[in-house]
């Protein structure tokens, strides 16, 4: 029998998650409206700017060396905050394009995403990339024009530039009131207020002063420069005529992106957009789930504990030498300490050890809920895509993987170290740093990733954490897929390389696209996926 305390509980806990990623090409501005968060809840007093990376403060959710040197988020990283009244769980994914993979997983964690757009750049492929997968998924996004304060686009071309490119209706919930040095506020338009902004601090380093005033009132206007009022003036009028109405049930089902217009750097819009975030964004919600008899959904608030394994990542405290498995809570109470069923394995195990992150920095916690991510001590016990539970009986929809498009050799400098170099391979294919190939007859292995960057933190991390110096020599292919089909029949029309994956499937190496899709024709027999 269920305990309705308990239940009360767990609902009540739920209604106040709000669990979402941030998406964004690579410098649009995610890591700093990460960090904006942090400074707007009250958990850092100063917000370090991520470009100060010399002698300058380094962003607090960056914490592998690679990523405070260069400037880029490489790991998802996880962290949990209050924000008013809300418990918020953010996944800082990364922007470099090489970690589309990581990405991909992460986003299957979140209830929600923000998508970050450079106001000057509009659209980029990557935050093209990054939506499609939440659009696959059914996530529901809303979108941050970011720097506003730096000379950008016009506001009405980029609204029509995120509709054409990414092919959804997007409606302004604020409109800014100028742009570059002129960018002064931004007017809500459900309230008609006009909401200024001042500098409190150097780089934005501190909150940023607001004065609301009804647009309608005759001060308002005093406050702003006569053709910079007959511009908004303008474009409020066209806003009502042409614009999209915001519609909250389509924005849930991912047909509406709610636009927000402000400045990540000088906190100018940052506390008015995460307040709407808190009011719009969804709380965790049912999940499908599939069993022996077909698909169930799996209701956060009445069915017993359940998560699933989304990441791995070794080392993140050197203090620390051990493996963290990030589990997204679906369903139920987790307790610490709780024995729960692991569906590959078919095996009891205790969850030891579970925290919370902001960054590097651990925090034990005792119970979480759904909606929250967890870290736990992963013994090698785990992979990713587990489904763990109290009562088993079903899995949660695999996560895919996608194909590779660059292939090595990589080896120890010095052969004595083979023992530290094959543990550290090991561990971060596990953790889908890199994909781990073998050979048709299984006495050689390559490595394969998405992109180059992925090759460079390997090497990084296999000299930083394992102190092994490696050597890494490209092979002359371009691009991959899994193979449907008996592999004895399958006779390619060009050179290919046939290698299985750590599940043993059967994946093919082409030196090019055209001879990918040449052997496609000539092999009807045979399937060829991108995804598996």
């Amino acid at each position: 029998m269920t305990d309705p305390t308990l239940t009360t509980e767990i609902r009540n806990a739920v209604a106040k998650r709000r669990t979402f990623a941030i998406i964004s090409h690579p410098d649009a501005g995610k890591t700093t409206l990460t960090e904006k968060l942090l400074l707007y809840s009250g958990m850092i007093q100063t917000a370090g700017m991520v470009r100060g990376r010399k002698g300058g403060k380094v962003a607090v959710s960056d914490w592998m060396g690679m990523e405070q040197e260069r400037g880029i988020s490489i790991t998802a990283s996880a962290m949990q905050f209050p924000y008013k009244n809300a418990i918020i769980n953010v996944l800082d994914t990364p922007g470099h394009q090489d970690f589309s993979e990581d990405t991909y997983r992460t986003l299957t964690a979140a209830d929600c995403a923000i998508m970050v757009i450079d106001a000057a750049k509009g659209v980029e492929t990557q935050t093209r990339k990054l939506f499609e997968v939440c659009r696959l998924r059914g996530i529901p996004v809303m979108t941050f024009m970011n720097k506003m304060d730096l000379p950008g686009r016009d506001p009405l071309e980029l609204m029509e530039e995120v509709e054409n490119v990414l092919g959804i209706h997007s409606s302004a919930m604020n409109w800014p009131v100028g742009s570059g040095r002129e960018f002064v506020g931004v007017v809500e338009r459900s309230t008609q207020e006009l909401i200024l902004f001042a500098k409190k601090s150097v780089g934005g380093a501190a909150k940023a002063g607001i004065e609301k005033i009804p647009l309608s009132s005759p001060e308002a206007k005093t406050h702003i420069s006569e053709e910079l009022w007959e511009k908004l003036q303008h474009d409020m009028e066209l806003l009502e005529v042409a614009g999209n109405p915001y519609n909250h049930e389509e924005f849930l089902k991912g047909k509406v992106t709610p636009v927000f217009f402000a400045s990540a750097l000088t906190n100018f819009g940052v506390e008015t957009f995460f307040d709407a975030f808190v009011d719009m964004a969804p709380p965790p919600s049912a999940r499908v789930a599939d069993t022996p008899e077909g698909e169930i959904l799996i209701d956060p608030v009445e069915t017993p504990f359940s998560a699933y394994i989304f990441k791995l990542q070794a080392n993140m405290n050197p203090k620390h030498r051990d493996s963290t498995a990030f589990m997204r809570i679906c369903s139920g109470r987790f307790e610490r300490d709780v024995v729960v069923k692991n569906h590959r394995l078919n095996k009891d195990l205790r969850l030891s050890q579970p925290h919370t992150m902001l960054a590097a920095d651990r925090t034990t916690l005792n119970y979480a809920y759904p909606g929250d991510i967890v870290g736990v001590i992963n013994p090698g016990v785990f992979a990713i895509g587990d489904t763990i539970s109290l009562k088993g009986g079903f899995n949660f929809k695999p996560l895919p993987s996608f194909q590779p498009e660059i292939f090595a050799h990589i080896r120890p400098k010095n052969v004595e170290k083979r023992k530290p170099f094959d543990k550290g391979v090991a561990q971060m294919t596990a953790e889908g740093t890199v994909q781990m190939l073998s050979s048709w007859d299984g006495l050689d292995f390559y490595v394969a990733a998405v992109g180059r960057l992925q090759f460079d933190v390997l090497q990084y991390r296999l000299k930083a954490e394992y102190g092994v110096e490696t050597v890494l020599e490209t092979l002359p292919y371009q691009c991959s897929a899994w193979l449907v089909g008996d592999p004895d029949s399958f006779d390619p029309p060009v050179q290919v390389l046939k290698t299985r994956d750590r599940m043993d499937r059967p994946v093919v190496l082409f030196r090019t696209t055209w001879d990918k899709d040449y052997t496609a024709k000539k092999c009807p027999d045979h399937q060829f996926l991108d995804m598996a």
